[in-house]
């Protein structure tokens, strides 16, 4: 290994680095760059004999990091980060565009009514929805910006929570207690977990069951029947008079709706300026 060099390493020995270190390889990170194998090698080489250090150890079946080169990775991966978000914050165009992904019934009820607001704020900023069928495609959606509903915690996400869940009962106008429960099956409480935390025994009958609270309010909104309703996603019909609270208790609960990103995104000054503006028009 020759004698080490004096000062910061060239910026693409550095990158090519990271990238053989993120990815395992050499292979993989020449095939992210656009290089051969050798060119990478070379590359490593290069930062080796610059550094007076090992950084891989090259075996048959392929390469692996020393214990210099571990050490050494974390740093790199900081350093890059922080160069590109400072670039972007100094040169870097304002965001033109937001786009959120989510289940259909919380873009409708959540990002919708918020977008007037929001483009009050960000005139010139394109936003764009991408509907999701089911709760567990959000793990595999491209779309990193995304509504979701739980207690806030995923692995590898930040999370700002929109509104606290409240389930409340619901009806139409002319629609009293005593007509027949609208029932919803899932993970929210139903009406017996109502009835027991709020001292109400003498449950009207059930006729109808729903798996999704966006059509449970739509029966709801039709006169069929009483629900228990989450007031976050019903705000809309609240305010235009189709749905109304009747006089009974509210059932609070753990969950809530969130907006959530990878914590390896958002890290520009600009990024979370726009997010933060999103954030604030969605909790009206």
């Amino acid at each position: 290994m020759a004698k080490k060099k004096i000062g910061l390493p060239p910026l693409d020995w550095l990158r090519v680095f990271e990238a053989a270190g993120r990815l395992g390889g050499f292979s993989a990170a020449a095939r992210e760059f656009g290089l051969t194998q050798a060119a990478v090698s070379q590359r490593i080489g290069n930062l080796e004999s610059w550094l007076g250090r090992t950084l891989f150890v090259r075996e048959a079946r392929g390469v692996s990091l020393t214990v210099e080169g571990e050490s050494y990775l974390p740093l790199v991966q900081d350093s890059l980060q922080a160069l590109e978000r400072n670039t972007e914050d100094l040169f870097g165009k304002s965001p033109r565009e937001l786009r959120v992904a989510g289940l259909s019934s919380n873009i409708h009820a959540l990002v919708v009514p918020a977008i007037s607001r929001f483009q009050r704020m960000r005139p010139k900023v394109r936003v764009m929805t991408d509907s999701v069928a089911r709760r567990s495609s959000l793990d595999e959606e491209r779309t990193w910006l995304q509504i979701r509903y739980g207690r806030g915690t995923w692995s590898g996400r930040e999370a700002e929570r929109i509104a606290p869940e409240v389930l409340v009962p619901l009806a139409a106008p002319g629609v009293e207690w005593g007509a027949p429960l609208i029932e919803l099956r899932g993970e929210r409480p139903a009406w017996r977990d109502w009835a027991r935390k709020t001292g109400h025994d003498d449950l009207p009958p059930s006729v109808i069951s729903f798996d999704s609270m966006e059509h449970a309010l739509s029966a709801a909104r039709q006169g069929m029947g009483v629900a228990l309703g989450s007031e976050p996603l019903a705000q809309a019909d609240l305010q235009a008079g189709r749905l109304r609270r009747l006089d009974l208790p509210e059932l609070k609960t753990k969950d809530g709706y969130w907006l959530t990103w990878p914590e390896d995104r958002a890290k520009s000054k600009k990024q979370r300026a726009l997010i933060a503006d999103f954030l604030t028009a969605l909790r009206g």
